[in-house]
C-alpha cells in the first residue's frame, strides 16, 4: 500500500534535551483515522496528545499498523511510515496513557468556568458522540468556525462509521480535527439522538445545557 495520503515531509528536529528524550522514548498509544485509512502504533510525543496534534507538525510513529477503515482488510505492519501528519487526521481515539495524571480537584479546576454540552459531531465517514467543554458564550455550533485549535476533544465519546463503533465503546477522548467538521448537533449521549421536547412552554432560567460542571 503506498502511503499517498501523507501531504508532508518531517522536518529535522531540534537537538532534545535528555528529558524530552527519555519522555519520547516511551510513547503513547495511537489510534488515528484518515478518511480510509486507520494507523496505530506508538506517538513519540510528550505532554498531551492534543497539545502534539494542534503544532500543526508531523509526528515520530513507531511501530505502525495500518489497513482500511472499513476494515475489509486486516491491520498489517507498515514499516515505511515513520511519521504521521496531522492534516490527514480526520479523528484520534486517546486511550487513558495520552492523558496526563490529574487529581479530582486538577480535573475540576481544568474545567473550571467552561460549559458541556453532550453533541453528535459528523466528521465524514464518522460521526462522534460525546461531551465537548466549551467557553461561555461559545455554542457547539462555533466548532464549524475557523479557529487556532486545531483538534477538539470530546470526551467520554464514541467514534462510529455508519452502524458500527470505531475503538472502544467509551474512549476516553476522541480528538476531533475541525477542519473535517460536516455537522454539529446536541444530542443524548445514551442515545445519540435529539432530546425529545418536554411538553409546555419554557419558565425562564437556564436551559440545562448551559449547565457547567
Amino acid at each position: 500500500m503506498p502511503f499517498d495520503f501523507l501531504k508532508r515531509k518531517k522536518a529535522p528536529d531540534a537537538a532534545d534535551s535528555p528529558a524530552v528524550v527519555a519522555a519520547k522514548s516511551q510513547g503513547v498509544a495511537f489510534d488515528g483515522l484518515t478518511e480510509d485509512w486507520r494507523l496505530t502504533g506508538k506517538m513519540m510525543i510528550e505532554g498531551r496528545l492534543s497539545d502534539a496534534l494542534n503544532k500543526r507538525e508531523p509526528i515520530e510513529l513507531l511501530g505502525v499498523k495500518w489497513g482500511p477503515v472499513d476494515g475489509s482488510e486486516p491491520m498489517v505492519d507498515a514499516p515505511g511510515l515513520k511519521t504521521v501528519d496531522p492534516y490527514d487526521l480526520v479523528i484520534v481515539v486517546a486511550g487513558d496513557d495520552s492523558i496526563p495524571e490529574m487529581s479530582d480537584d486538577g480535573r475540576a479546576a481544568h474545567r473550571v468556568h467552561k460549559v458541556s454540552y453532550e453533541v453528535a459531531i459528523e466528521v465524514p465517514p464518522y460521526r462522534v458522540i460525546g461531551t465537548v467543554y466549551l467557553h461561555p458564550g461559545s455554542e457547539p455550533d462555533s466548532l464549524l468556525s475557523r479557529s487556532s485549535e486545531m483538534f477538539v476533544p470530546i470526551v467520554e465519546a464514541t467514534a462510529m462509521m455508519g452502524e458500527g463503533r470505531v475503538g472502544p465503546e467509551t474512549a476516553s477522548a476522541v480528538l476531533v480535527n475541525r477542519q473535517y467538521i460536516r455537522g454539529v448537533e446536541q444530542v443524548d449521549v445514551r442515545t445519540g439522538e435529539r432530546h425529545q421536547k418536554l411538553p409546555g412552554s419554557s419558565m425562564g432560567g437556564t436551559n440545562w445545557t448551559d449547565r457547567a460542571r
